[in-house]
């Protein structure tokens, strides 16, 4: 199901599939920080290191990779309609910190 909001994206979309994959949040064991630009943008962290994972409004402490994308961009990457590598490389998503973990994304964002 397509999500239109930035903040349905964190509220709903990401923790289910968190819940939905345990597994890859023990894997990933690290906090993202996402900062989408825009007027229905925001700062928002997604802890990995939590059990199950968690999602929350507002830089996390201590980062070890950070995510910049405007709100369609981001719209798009987690509709399927932007591919994230090709946004990577166009600039449209800049990626700070752990490329490696940058990689795994794709598991809880697409």
């Amino acid at each position: 199901m397509a999500v239109s909001t930035v903040k349905e994206v964190f509220e709903h979309h990401i923790p289910a599939k968190l819940q939905a994959k345990p597994d890859v949040v023990t894997r990933i064991a690290a906090v993202y920080q996402f900062n989408i630009s825009g007027p229905g943008g925001g700062t928002w962290g997604v802890d990995c290191t939590a059990p199950g994972g968690k999602v929350s409004e507002g830089a996390p402490p201590s980062p070890k990779c950070t995510v910049a994308a405007t709100e369609q961009d981001f719209l798009n990457i987690v509709n399927g309609k932007l591919n994230p590598q090709m946004a990577f490389m166009s600039g449209k998503l800049k990626i700070q910190g752990d490329m490696g973990l940058a990689m795994k994304l794709q598991q809880i964002l697409v």
